[in-house]
């Protein structure tokens, strides 16, 4: 069930996809967006309304209604509402962080927040829902004016609520997102501007990478410095953290590997070459990070110090989701048994720590010893990074993840036989 392509993981992916749609139908607030939910389904009111949870539902469910999942659409149509109704700032354009439930919303503007808006939008485009075209060319136009650097080929962090004082921090996890949104965007409107932005993006962290021995710099000064000692008080922070993190070096090797393969301006040489840091991001992040914790048993540590000695040692479902979507993509690409080997162990862990056999969804976060805590993640917040990873597997790498999961429902691709790009 957890070798890659065989007849056996589809039909596993395939229960846990539905396991995680079925599990997410609580989430819409009464006044529109999602809330948080908990360990068994319902709702946290403490944590608010969060727009990137409610962005990532959108996206979520406009997959679940390519796929016929019964009220996807209603559950699409409730996220949207909340973005183009209380999670919108009227009066300075954008989006807020996140709105509590008596509709107070919480200070700035994240670039974060706003890229998984526009990648909620472009996935709620390709569905059709109302207001979703309108939305995107919103998000598009809020994200160009305030957070993307032409110049740079970077984009900027925070602002504060009115957009008129620009925090000087700068930021790899939001321009990881950033190149998400931009190669969907690329995928949904046949626009090939997105992905050469995206690709200027993708260049930027490879080269701090391999200046880096393969661990990202996470965090930057205002002028793209690196400032590997930030949040050296705050080793855990939730989106922040001090260190290397494992996890996106995954992520982000997937990511370089599909603007690879989508790209047509590139030349071979460059494709090969950047692969090749694809490959090199995914290694270094399982040799730093799988099971090296003295004393603990397997599992994908969170964070590392600058010489690959773990630092925070709990394990978040998202870097081994994350795992699953890039040792696919690898595997298919190179077409090396290394990476299926890592599919497999990665679902394998996840089988045996990370579903919730119970009560559904996938726990959040465990503790070295593969214990459920809830210390950065409590309960199950949303559904993103599993359901992806239930999917991109089976899709073509060459294509963001809705696009690639329409082309393959209308018959453009067979999800069952996914496209192999050996380089």
């Amino acid at each position: 069930a957890y070798q890659l392509g065989t007849d056996e993981n589809r039909e596993f992916l395939k229960a846990l996809s539905e396991d995680l749609l079925e599990f997410g139908h609580n989430f819409p607030a009464p006044q529109g967006g999602s809330m948080w939910l908990n360990s068994d389904g319902t709702t946290d009111p403490s944590q608010g309304i969060q727009t990137w949870i409610t962005c990532r539902m959108a996206h979520i469910y406009s997959m679940g209604a390519m796929l016929g999942h019964d009220g996807s659409e209603k559950l699409v149509d409730a996220a949207l509402k909340g973005l183009t109704g209380p999670l919108r700032d009227e009066k300075n354009g954008g989006w807020y962080p996140q709105i509590a439930m008596d509709g107070t919303p919480n200070p700035g503007k994240i670039c974060y927040t706003h890229a998984f808006v526009m990648l909620a939008a472009s996935s709620a485009t390709l569905i059709g829902r109302p207001g979703a075209v309108e939305l995107l060319d919103e998000a598009i136009d809020t994200f160009m004016t305030h957070f993307w650097n032409e110049d740079d080929g970077l984009a900027v962090d925070t602002w504060n609520t009115e957009f008129t004082e620009l925090d000087p921090y700068r930021g790899i996890n939001a321009n990881m997102h950033t190149t998400e949104a931009f190669l969907a965007l690329a995928d949904v409107l046949k626009d090939e501007v997105w992905r050469e932005r995206a690709g200027r993006i993708v260049h930027h962290v490879v080269a701090w990478s391999e200046a880096n021995e393969w661990r990202i710099p996470e965090h930057f000064k205002s002028d793209w410095i690196p400032d590997l000692e930030f949040n050296a008080d705050r080793k855990a922070d939730q989106f922040k953290p001090y260190g290397a993190t494992p996890g996106h070096g995954i992520e982000w090797a997937r990511l370089i590997t599909q603007y690879v393969l989508s790209s047509n301006g590139i030349e071979e040489t460059e494709k090969h070459r950047l692969i090749a840091a694809a490959e090199q991001l995914f290694n270094r992040a399982v040799k730093d990070g799988w099971g090296t914790t003295p004393g603990s048993k397997k599992g994908l540590t969170y964070t590392t110090d600058w010489n690959g000695v773990p630092v925070v040692t709990d394990r978040m479902h998202w870097t081994l989701a994350e795992g699953v979507n890039t040792s696919a993509t690898l595997a298919k690409v190179t077409g090396k048994r290394q990476y299926e080997e890592w599919y497999r162990r990665f679902w394998q862990y996840i089988d045996d720590f990370l579903v919730d056999h119970r009560l559904g969804s996938w726990f959040h976060q465990l503790d070295l010893n593969n214990h459920v805590i809830g210390t950065v993640w409590p309960g199950k917040s949303d559904l993103y990074h599993a359901f992806q990873s239930t999917w991109i597997p089976q899709l073509d790498p060459a294509m963001s993840v809705a696009p690639a999961m329409k082309a393959s429902v209308n018959g453009a691709n067979s999800a069952s036989a996914p496209a192999r790009h050996h380089l």
